[in-house]
């Protein structure tokens, strides 16, 4: 293998058994197949099994990071843990050069009733620390889990946060030359997650090679260059970070897995008062629902009156595929006040420039008299629309920005 090479993937698969029982008793057949020098026919399927990792093969260079993404189900802990030696593959093979650390499962091996003191000998040893080296980093493991007094305190009376805490400190202090990382990140409380990322940081550019599995796909861009795409247990995708997590999301926001496939509900608190009809439009007021990041949005909101409704009230607020709010926005708040109406007629929410990523996105609209609270319609998460295009640059919204820097070079 090239000396460049951290670790080689060639060729391979995992299965596993849905069924317990059979699982243990290919097991047992598996030992005396073993035990007698014949083969344990771990390359073909028996009843109940499936490929949990199909066929895979990759490179990491030395100093490269590598994110592995891919929906729950797809492998991604799975090979994780074969890279590992947790478990074997059923076929192919892997290749470590140097000494690998993992923080698949932290705090895994602590035992309840033994105090934190004593718990980070344990998992430390689990981690390959000798005993001297536990002892010179102790101090440093201590405060960067930051957990004070409590060290010499059974850590069943331990918070999840402290238990993390105290699990991801031993973990880094491990020195290894790989680090495997599976949604570990994300601990604790803003000040010790960010600790966590520096840490991080530095293993990077100290030349360390990081494997990392998450779902939070902007933390898969900004720790890496080069991203795996599994799905089924296979490859989907592999290459520049920003093109696979691209393709990854585009994919998401297609499916019909992704959410808001079905219509929401609709509440009538006023006979005589209907939204009749929304409709998403172009800038040609054409409809559309496939929009562009960077597209003009409209959307158009029918009514119908039979009485007059006092000081009239919009509003549309605008939902991501993971339920989190990205825009909310109250026409009487926005400029756009009437004292009343009555009839039939439409009012527009106009964007020059849609600002979401790409995603797919579900809008709630109401209409209320007087006061926000009065709600005479509510049509809660009912109409749908997904947005494509490039999002390496993007979070929940890009506002289209215009930087400007000022300085005095050399003052103060």
């Amino acid at each position: 293998m090239n000396d460049n090479i951290a670790i080689k993937v060639e060729h391979v698969s995992k299965k596993y058994c849905k069924s317990l029982k059979w699982s243990m008793l290919y097991g047992i057949k598996d030992i005396g197949r073993n035990t007698l020098g014949l083969s344990s026919y771990s390359e073909k399927l028996r009843k109940g099994e499936f490929w949990a990792v199909d066929d895979v093969s990759f490179e990491v260079r030395k100093g490269e990071t590598l994110g592995i993404i891919g929906p729950n189900g797809s492998g991604k802990t799975t090979l994780l843990k074969l890279l590992n030696g947790i478990f074997w593959p059923d076929k192919g093979k892997i290749t470590i050069k140097g000494k690998a650390g993992a923080l698949i499962e932290v705090g895994a091996g602590f035992h309840p009733l033994l105090t934190g003191r004593e718990n980070v000998y344990i998992n430390a040893a689990i981690l390959g620390m000798t005993k001297k080296e536990v002892e010179k980093d102790f101090d440093s493991i201590v405060e960067f889990a930051d957990i004070g007094d409590f060290i010499d305190t059974p850590v069943k009376f331990y918070s999840s946060g402290m238990f993390v805490r105290l699990g991801f400190a031993v973990a880094v202090h491990c020195e290894p030359d790989i680090l495997l990382v599976d949604e570990v990140l994300a601990v604790g409380d803003l000040a010790f997650a960010l600790k966590c990322h520096r840490k991080m940081s530095e293993f990077r550019q100290s030349g360390g090679t990081v494997v990392m599995v998450s779902h939070n796909i902007q933390a898969i861009r900004n720790v890496g260059k080069k991203a795996l795409w599994l799905n089924g247990g296979e490859i989907k995708e592999i290459g520049e970070v920003h093109h696979v997590c691209d393709l990854y999301e585009a994919d998401v926001v297609m499916s019909r897995k992704s959410g808001y496939d079905t219509i929401g509900s609709q509440l009538h608190y006023d006979p005589a008062v209907r939204i009749s009809k929304v409709e998403f439009l172009d800038n040609n007021d054409q409809i559309f629902t496939s929009y562009k990041v960077g597209d003009y949005f409209k959307l158009r909101i029918h009514f119908a009156c039979r009485r007059i409704v006092k000081n009239p009230i919009f509003t549309v607020s605008i939902f991501n595929s993971e339920g989190l709010t990205v825009s909310s926005n109250y026409s009487n708040f926005d400029g756009c006040e009437f004292s009343q109406i009555f009839g039939v007629g439409y009012i527009d929410f106009c964007l020059d420039k849609l600002a979401f990523k790409p995603s797919k996105y579900v809008c709630s609209v109401t209409f209320s008299e007087e006061e926000v609270a009065n709600v005479l319609d509510w049509h809660e998460k009912c109409y749908v629309f997904t947005v494509a295009g490039s999002s390496a640059n993007y979070g929940l919204i890009n506002p289209f920005p215009k930087w400007s820097l000022k300085y005095n070079q050399g003052g103060r």
